[in-house]
């Protein structure tokens, strides 16, 4: 199509629209199966941001509020509760564990009064218990991020698997009708790279936003093994006998 207004300029003699027309039944499966792969992927990304910007804001409150206190546990027996965070579940475990170890210690017990000693044993379990909740934390943070990384993969291979098996098939049907010019194969073709089209346009935004949270929950990561190397260490400091 000519555009007469602007004669250097042209429009496109089809569109999308036009091309998943021409395309073959097999080609309108694979973007279909693409388009509901668009749209889980868009979903698992905009949630996924929305959980991982709500676990750090709430991560830093924690820290904050942690690295104000006098004593190791005194926020555990604070309240109001703490917000729901990687690292606040690594220390309210932490604590109920230690809680567990400090004999005697009932419901109106004041944990940073208790008159007790750590042994070497009860920090290795400690730590074991410490490194147990954060491999939780990291796994629960990472949950459906295969998704993503399987639509990275998989959609530009779908998609070049369409256009292969259309270009097959419009060369198939040029061969049968003896027709060899290109008005009779281009419908064909052009609805065969449509799956192609789609296959990049699927892999790409999930691809930019898989490494955009990774990222992301790597740094979270990151900073759950900071506080809990700090946390395990202020305990031992304030708990063990020191030689």
């Amino acid at each position: 199509m000519i555009n007469y207004v602007y004669p250097y300029l042209t429009l496109p003699v089809a569109d999308a629209l036009s091309a998943f027309r021409m395309s073959n039944f097999s080609g309108k499966i694979i973007v279909f199966i693409l388009f509901l792969g668009s749209i889980g992927a868009w979903s698992v990304m905009l949630s996924k941001y929305h959980e991982v910007c709500h676990a750090q804001k709430a991560a830093r409150t924690f820290l904050q509020r942690y690295r104000q206190g006098r004593h190791p546990l005194e926020i555990f027996q604070q309240q109001p509760p703490l917000a729901a965070s990687p690292p606040a579940m690594i220390y309210i475990e932490v604590c109920r564990r230690l809680a567990g170890l400090i004999g005697g210690a009932g419901p109106g017990t004041d944990l940073t009064q208790a008159p007790y000693t750590m042994h070497e044993h009860e920090a290795r379990a400690l730590r074991n218990l410490a490194d147990q909740i954060m491999a939780e934390q990291a796994l629960a943070l990472e949950k459906n991020m295969i998704f993503l990384a399987t639509a990275v993969t998989a959609a530009p291979f779908l998609g070049l698997l369409g256009t292969v098996w259309g270009v097959m098939d419009a060369f198939g049907g040029l061969a049968l009708s003896g027709m060899a010019t290109m008005s009779a194969v281009a419908p064909g073709v052009s609805g065969a790279l449509l799956t192609t089209v789609v296959g990049l346009v699927v892999a790409l935004p999930s691809a930019i936003g898989y490494n955009f949270l990774t990222g992301r929950i790597r740094g979270l990561n990151i900073l759950n093994e900071h506080f809990m190397q700090e946390f395990l260490a202020d305990i031992e400091s304030r708990f063990m006998r020191q030689p």
